[in-house]
């Protein structure tokens, strides 16, 4: 891809919350000119495009359609949002044996049709089915990205935010590993304005005590065990940390995002696919930045990795 080319078609693999709220996020951005929505339910497919159809005066022009996987031919990127759901009291690996089969059917009948677009994955467990989406389209690794921990970092700047009362946007930290049970919290690069989160407590006329950290990396890790108990699903958040990834892509931003993608070293990691602080353009994954994580962190990160390398030895792909 050069850099001035316009981005313009994205299609949606999946129907269902994530799929739906999705495509409903990028019609409002008004960065895409063509959304293409599949799903192995053409009747709840045609339901969502209708109902999304229906709002068209309200926002920027945009071709919002069902369609087959021939209709991945032109996409600039490809969202995989389809895959069993994530059960009360299942863990994202749990899930990994049943989504790698789905996998194996949908990515072969992408790349059938495009083997030039941006491949973005969604489903859990995300990093996982990053790698053997990596693996089965034989896509230059810059061109498989996973949404990765972008919706756990968002959680943990917001709850630093509600903690210190300071804008959200203005909180800077990072969940880095895995999406999931092993994620880790680089709690020694969280700060406020440069300044790093200790300190700006230590001065802080906000808070009535100290932050707790365990506290807060709990409520972060086990968020969608939380919103799953009590509503069912997970899907406005996620829905809108995909439309960061492919703004992101879309306007070339090269901005800095905790998306998973293959490693090849860093960090002591090989053969995995994990997320790390990742400049994000046009071309997908930019650059895997050496970020200067605690000994403690990177540790956990290593162990993290090699948490879901075990994982995936049990796979047939």
């Amino acid at each position: 891809m050069n850099s001035n080319r316009v981005i313009k078609k994205v299609t949606v693999i999946g129907a269902g919350f994530v799929g739906s709220t999705t495509a409903y996020t990028l019609m409002l951005s008004g960065l895409i000119s063509e959304i293409v929505l599949i799903d192995i339910n053409a009747k709840k497919a045609d339901g969502e495009v209708m109902d999304l159809n229906h709002g068209m005066p309200f926002v920027r022009p945009v071709d919002i359609y069902r369609g087959d996987y021939k209709d991945c031919a032109g996409s600039d990127i490809v969202i995989i949002t389809a895959g069993a759901n994530q059960k009360e009291g299942e863990t994202r690996i749990d899930l990994v044996k049943r989504n790698t089969a789905v996998f194996k059917s949908i990515v072969s009948e992408v790349v059938k049709y495009n083997n030039d677009c941006i491949l973005l994955v969604v489903t859990n467990p995300v990093d996982i089915l990053t790698y053997v989406t990596y693996k089965l389209s034989g896509f230059p690794k810059n061109k498989v990205i996973g949404s990765g921990t972008v919706l756990d970092t968002a959680r943990f700047r917001y709850l630093l935010s509600e903690h210190v009362k300071v804008d959200a946007r203005n909180v800077h930290a990072y969940i880095i590993g895995e999406h999931g049970d092993t994620e880790v919290a680089a709690w020694s690069l969280a700060n406020i304005a440069g300044i790093p989160m200790d300190r700006y407590c230590d001065d802080c006329h906000q808070c009535k005590e100290q932050i707790s950290r365990h506290e807060i990396y709990e409520s972060v890790k086990n968020a969608a065990y939380e919103i799953i108990n009590n509503k069912g699903a997970t899907y406005y958040a996620v829905a809108l940390a995909v439309r960061r990834i492919v703004e992101a892509i879309v306007r070339n931003e090269n901005s800095i995002l905790t998306v998973s993608s293959f490693l090849e070293g860093q960090y002591g990691l090989s053969d995995v696919c994990l997320s790390i602080p990742t400049i994000v353009g046009m071309n997908g994954i930019e650059e895997i930045l050496n970020v200067p994580f605690s000994e403690e962190e990177i540790h956990l990160l290593r162990k993290s990795g090699n948490t879901l390398k075990e994982i995936i030895k049990t796979l047939d792909i």
